[in-house]
């Protein structure tokens, strides 16, 4: 039966199933009504503009993505009017920032952020260092959507970095996993929709990202590091997509089909 559900189907199962194992492992049922809300809030608004467009209700998965999303990243103890700001901004993002009929940004990240910056939200990226649930899972994703290039340039150049401020700080080095963000890593920096499709673009993705992040937290900003580094990156996607194909793991397409 799961063979037959789509890859964002098969997200939207775990994301409400690891929203629930959190809400009971750390008995936070305060953070479960933050994703209610979040997700009512997002279903509203894609009701709106799916009728809007074509004159017909519905509902699409990558917006119960998003919604999931932003209850995950954002503090349980913003107020709730946040949280619906954040969500509806996710929603009018994704259809009012586009390029060549393609949404640009992430969407959950771009509510995200824009809260943060408009009205002092907080962020909790709840669950982020189970690494023992995420790594696994993420990499069963990132496989499915052909974003493997993606991960380990990310993965190379946060390891080299962060690594080499590691030795001189006398550091040790295994300490570095510990400040990785799993659900970042997993579960927003590879969306398929706003990353590049060609292997090299992929991989030059991954690199910048985890540059921008390197020098964000060096530079000790105001704003969310990760959040900042992965809508830059949406950014130069079209760009990105214009490099030619060069394929650097066997079995990979030329185009991610999620």
């Amino acid at each position: 039966m799961m063979k037959s559900l789509s890859i964002k189907t098969k997200l939207i199962i775990f994301l409400a199933g690891f929203a629930v194992f959190l809400t009971i492992k750390d008995k936070d049922t305060v953070f479960l009504f933050t994703i209610i809300t979040a997700l009512i809030s997002v279903i509203i608004a894609d009701l709106f503009f799916s009728y809007f467009k074509i004159r017909k209700f519905s509902i699409s998965e990558s917006s119960v993505i998003s919604a999931l999303i932003i209850g995950f990243v954002l503090a349980s103890d913003n107020p709730k009017w946040v949280i619906v700001l954040a969500s509806l901004a996710a929603i009018f993002s994704k259809h009012l920032i586009c390029f060549n009929k393609k949404h640009v940004l992430n969407p959950a990240a771009c509510g995200i952020f824009l809260s943060i910056l408009l009205f002092g939200a907080n962020t909790q990226w709840r669950g982020t260092f189970a690494w023992y649930i995420l790594i696994p899972v993420g990499l069963y994703f990132t496989y499915k959507i052909r974003k493997l290039e993606l991960i380990t340039g990310y993965f190379i150049t946060a390891l080299g970095l962060f690594g080499i401020q590691a030795v001189l700080n006398r550091v040790p080095l295994i300490n570095i996993f510990g400040y990785l963000s799993y659900f970042y890593i997993f579960i927003m920096l590879i969306e398929p929709k706003t990353t590049p499709i060609k292997p090299l673009a992929k991989l030059i993705f991954g690199i910048g990202a985890a540059a921008l992040i390197f020098v964000f937290v060096q530079a000790q900003v105001s704003f969310d590091a990760e959040l900042a580094a992965l809508l830059i990156s949406n950014i130069f996607v079209p760009l990105l997509n214009k490099i030619p194909e060069v394929h650097f793991f066997r079995g990979v397409s030329k185009r991610s089909t999620v």
